[in-house]
This record gives C-alpha cells, sequence and structure tokens, in this order.
C-alpha cells in the first residue's frame, strides 16, 4: 500500500518538496492543503499561491480553507484520514485536534537547525547574524511554534556573499529528499523523535519594515549580513537628503577611516564609500532613492554631487 499523503504549503519554497514527493511511486499524495487565493502585486489581481500551482499541473485536488480550524476543516481531514500530513511553510497554526488524525502525525520541514532559529524567518535571520552554516530539520510538529520533536537534520554552509533569495532556493532544493527520508524512515519505525532542548532556542521573528533601516555604527561587515538577509524584502535601506534609499553594497578591503559613521567618501579609486562603526568602510555599489530608478554608485554621484561631510541616514 502507498503512503498516503496531505500536502501543507504555501510558498515557492515548499514546491520542490512536494514535487519530489509526487514524484515517489510509492507514496501517493491525495491532497495539497493551500491558502486561499489572495490579491497579489501592485495590481492586487487575485492569484494563487506556488504550491497551488504545482498541484493544478499535477492533477492533484486542492483544498483552501480560510482558517484551519472549523469542524468542516476538522471532517475533512477525518474523512482522508491520511498517513502522515507534510506542512512546509503553509501559513497557519494547526489544531491540536487536527494533529492528532494521521498515523505519523504532521512532519515539517523547517529551514534552520532547530532549535536555532525558531520563527517566521529562519534563513533570513541566519545570515543577518553572520552565521556561516545552516539546514534543513523535519520535525513532528506540535501546539508550540516549531517546538515539536526532531525527526532528522542536514546541515550546510552559508556561502560569505550568498543572499536570503540564493539560500532559499538551495534550501528548496535540498528539502524534498529529507522529507522522503524521512517518511520512509518514521513509517518503518526507524527514527526515534528527539525532544528539542529549549535552553539552545533562538527566535527568527517575522520580518518587519524598520528591521531593514541601516544603523551606521555596525562595521560595514554587520552592515553587509543586513544587505543580504533582508532581501528581498524589506531590504537594507537609510536616508539621503530627507528620502529613504535602498544600498546595496560590500565591506571594502579591511582599511580604517576616521569620521563620524554614516559621512559619505566619494571618490575616483574605489566609487561611492560610507564609513561605518569601527572605523570601517562598506563600498556602495548600488543606490535607489525612493520614486526613483536603481542606479549604480557612479550614476548616484554624478546626480546627488556630494558635499564634503555629508552623510547617510541623517
Amino acid at each position: 500500500m502507498p503512503l498516503r499523503i496531505v500536502f501543507c504549503g504555501t510558498p515557492a519554497f515548499a514546491v520542490p518538496s512536494l514535487r519530489h514527493l509526487i514524484a515517489q511511486p510509492d507514496f501517493r499524495v491525495e491532497v495539497v492543503v493551500t491558502q486561499p487565493d489572495r490579491p497579489r502585486g501592485r495590481g492586487q489581481e487575485t492569484a494563487s499561491s506556488p504550491v497551488k500551482d504545482a498541484a493544478v499541473a499535477a492533477g492533484i485536488p486542492v483544498y483552501q480553507p480560510e482558517k484551519i480550524k472549523s469542524e468542516e476543516d476538522y471532517d475533512y481531514f477525518k474523512r482522508l484520514a491520511p498517513d502522515v500530513v507534510v506542512i512546509i511553510a503553509y501559513g497557519q497554526i494547526i489544531p491540536q485536534r487536527l494533529i492528532d488524525i494521521p498515523r505519523l502525525g504532521w512532519i515539517n520541514l523547517h529551514a534552520s537547525l532547530l532549535p536555532k532559529y525558531r520563527g517566521a524567518a529562519p534563513i533570513n535571520w541566519a545570515i543577518v547574524n553572520g552565521e556561516t552554516r545552516t539546514g534543513l530539520t523535519t520535525m513532528q510538529i506540535d501546539a508550540g511554534l516549531d517546538t515539536g520533536p526532531i525527526l532528522l537534520k542536514r546541515e550546510t554552509e552559508i556561502g560569505p556573499d550568498e543572499t536570503t533569495p540564493e539560500l532559499t532556493v538551495r534550501l528548496a532544493e535540498l528539502g524534498g529528499p529529507l522529507v522522503e527520508e524521512t517518511l520512509r524512515k518514521l513509517d518503518q519505525g526507524e527514527i526515534t523523535p528527539a525532544a528539542q532542548d529549549n535552553s539552545r532556542a533562538t527566535f527568527a521573528p517575522i520580518l518587519k519594515k524598520d528591521d531593514g533601516r541601516i544603523d551606521w555604527s555596525l562595521s560595514a561587515h554587520k552592515i553587509y549580513n543586513r544587505i543580504r538577509g533582508l532581501q528581498p524584502w524589506p531590504g537594507a535601506f537609510t536616508t539621503f537628503r530627507g528620502k529613504t534609499c535602498q544600498i546595496w553594497g560590500k565591506p571594502l578591503r579591511p582599511i580604517s577611516a576616521g569620521g563620524m559613521p554614516g559621512v559619505i567618501l566619494p571618490t575616483r579609486e574605489d566609487g561611492l564609500l560610507v564609513i561605518c562603526g569601527g572605523s570601517t568602510v562598506l563600498r556602495v555599489e548600488q543606490v535607489q532613492l525612493e520614486g526613483r530608478n536603481r542606479v549604480t554608485d557612479g550614476g548616484f554621484m554624478n546626480g546627488a554631487r556630494i558635499v564634503p561631510g555629508e552623510r547617510f541616514g541623517t
């Protein structure tokens, strides 16, 4: 008998795992559960989730409850009686009575090495905090926030220049094989779920707009980590002449520069430099002022005509 699976997920991160499970001849994804179609983008046109699109393309039925806690939802899962539910970035809290239905429970793929970086934005915060390694964890969900027993882990390096979108794609592709291995071993009784050590837990809260505001008193390297980690939203931003502007750049080779953090140093040799904390220097490669197109540092300097002592972040 094939393993009967319900798959819950919403964003593109979950799609490679869904496709991988569909491709297994002894697995049967019976239903895909995803968020309702929502207005998206600048035009706010109603659009389906990436997971729904993948399910429809594969000919799998889709269920889209507004809030997954009604009697109708309970009856729906009870009738399905799946062996297991795989849940990846679904976006809703699952009530305990639904967790209790499948014989193997609800198996979550989380984009960190739990118990580190519990929460909504583990990839972003790992990069922002300068981590050099991260990974994926499969776990059985419980009523807490990413607190359930751990099943398997896969570790990987974070490249020194890797951004959140790049790492997200790479982890998503690693997820399918890990979920498959987890399901097979769990079904065969080859995994003993391990409780998390709560004393070692760290948190990765949902991103807020102000998380992207650059504090120029930080070192150039820490600011660069925020530039990498807060893509595509909220991005790393500051102000210039009273207007918000997005910043992209890298720390310059190790040099010291005297002056107040945020002071702009336009140079011919190294381009647009900004003094950061600890007398470190960030080389700004691109700038986007609000209401303007994204430009190179040279284009920004030519248009702005920066005066000596002028600063970002005033």
